[in-house]
């Protein structure tokens, strides 16, 4: 019966790809599903869930790491610190009321 089980032969297994290369992400989906499921938000948590959360976490990193390299450039340095992320956050209206009661040290 070669139509079930496993195939004859060929031997190579096949490589096994993560949830975030599935979906184009660069922010890690399993993690995020464990976080998810160890933290007690929920008694059940969907497929979906932690693919979205991953990719809204990678978005807001991408778009707060844009500006602060845009805040390190304008003052003329090669490496972000905190002081251009902070400058960053403030100067745009849509994060800063987004993280109006974070500390940034």
């Amino acid at each position: 019966m070669a139509g079930r089980g496993k195939t004859l032969g060929s031997g190579a297994a096949k490589k096994a790809t993560s949830r975030s290369s599935k979906a184009g992400l660069q922010f890690p989906v399993g993690r995020i599903a464990r976080f998810l499921k160890a933290g007690k938000y929920a008694e059940r948590v969907g497929a979906g869930a932690p693919v979205y959360l991953a990719a809204v976490l990678e978005y807001l990193a991408a778009e707060v790491l844009e500006l602060a390299g845009n805040a390190a450039r304008d003052n003329k340095k090669n490496r972000i610190i905190p002081r251009h992320v902070l400058l960053a956050i403030r100067n745009d209206e849509e994060l800063g009321k987004l993280l109006a009661g974070v500390t940034i040290a």
